[in-house]
């Protein structure tokens, strides 16, 4: 009886106990994912693998889409005032107008049905890219008077290539408003398209605003560039010896300055170029000849003026003359 008397007060004082407990359990609600969420996604992983991710969608033909509204915004976001019909003009590629005149034939539509009445940009396109590369030419022999017609003709083609243009153009946003017959858009296509803005640009501003943004926008993409990059030269001594002929100066004369590692695998030298006992250059190499050659280089871009710590480009916004400057100017023409 002892016993038993003690093993029940035991178990009640344990429930007591454990309905103590219990009374202290906070209970919270977490959100957890389905069990049919964990098949699903290990489906969709599988499709993406076996089938690869969905081919890209232009702008257009998503939700919320807006032409004329993202054309107007497209001139605001550029603090440009461009005739927007002419700018409606620019973003019309031939290649567009006849990829969707075969399809309205491939829906049955005659032949006089099919035509679109849109004007193409092959006319602005050609203006664009002929005032760029007048503009760019002459803002690099401003820029850089003591460089050749080679040097000018190899940065105005860096400048004006397909690549610049592309990367300038996708980060204007001219790719999401471009009518193109693929996407995403060819980068040749998307070249003629930018040069095809700057035409609505010039036509519709002047000239004058229409250099600006080429200032803005293409004249920086020379930032971190160097000179020999953008213009080969295959001979730099003779290019040098050319030069201080043509100034008048002493001809070079290569000096080995200081050598490592000669006999080793990986030897380097320093050339030193004098002229008239001056240190013009030096420039290093894995062997004579070719730190000679890098020596002339750095003495080209000195006498180019083409070095990395030359002074910046003038980027300020043009001034307003008073109405003084503007009598004083007209009446000294």
């Amino acid at each position: 009886m002892a016993s038993g008397f003690l093993l029940s007060r035991s178990v009640l004082s344990l429930g007591v106990h454990c309905q103590h407990v219990c009374r202290s359990v906070v209970f919270t609600q977490t959100r957890e994912k389905k069990r049919w969420m964990k098949a699903y996604t290990l489906l969709m992983a599988r499709k993406l693998k076996l089938e690869g991710p969905p081919p890209p969608k232009p702008r257009s033909q998503k939700p919320n889409w807006d032409y004329h509204a993202e054309v107007e915004a497209f001139s605001a976001r550029l603090h440009e005032k461009f005739s927007l019909e002419l700018l409606k003009t620019a973003f019309v590629n031939p290649c567009y107008i006849r990829s969707e005149e075969e399809r309205r034939r491939g829906l049955g539509l005659d032949t006089e049905a099919a035509v679109l009445s849109l004007a193409d940009n092959v006319e602005l396109r050609t203006q664009g890219l002929d005032f760029a590369r007048k503009f760019l030419t002459d803002w690099c022999m401003a820029s850089f008077p003591s460089l050749p017609k080679e040097g000018v003709a190899a940065v105005v083609a860096y400048l004006t290539s397909s690549e610049v243009m592309c990367h300038v153009a996708r980060n204007l946003g001219v790719e999401d408003l471009a009518m193109s017959a693929d996407f995403p858009i060819p980068d040749d296509v998307l070249h003629g398209t930018f040069c095809a803005v700057l035409g609505a640009l010039e036509q519709s501003s002047g000239p004058e605003r229409t250099s600006f943004f080429l200032r803005d926008f293409l004249v920086p993409q020379l930032i971190g560039k160097d000179l020999f990059d953008l213009w080969v030269v295959v001979n730099p001594m003779g290019l040098l010896v050319e030069e201080m002929t043509r100034r008048g100066t002493a001809l070079p004369e290569p000096r080995l300055i200081r050598s490592a590692g000669a006999s080793t695998a990986l030897p380097l030298y320093f050339v030193g170029l004098y002229s008239d006992k001056k240190l013009l250059a030096e420039g290093p190499g894995e062997t004579v000849l070719a730190a000679e050659e890098e020596a002339a280089r750095v003495a080209l871009r000195k006498l180019y003026s083409f070095t990395e710590n030359r002074r910046p480009s003038d980027f300020s916004p043009p001034r307003l003359q008073t109405p003084e400057q503007c009598a004083q100017a007209m009446s000294s023409s």
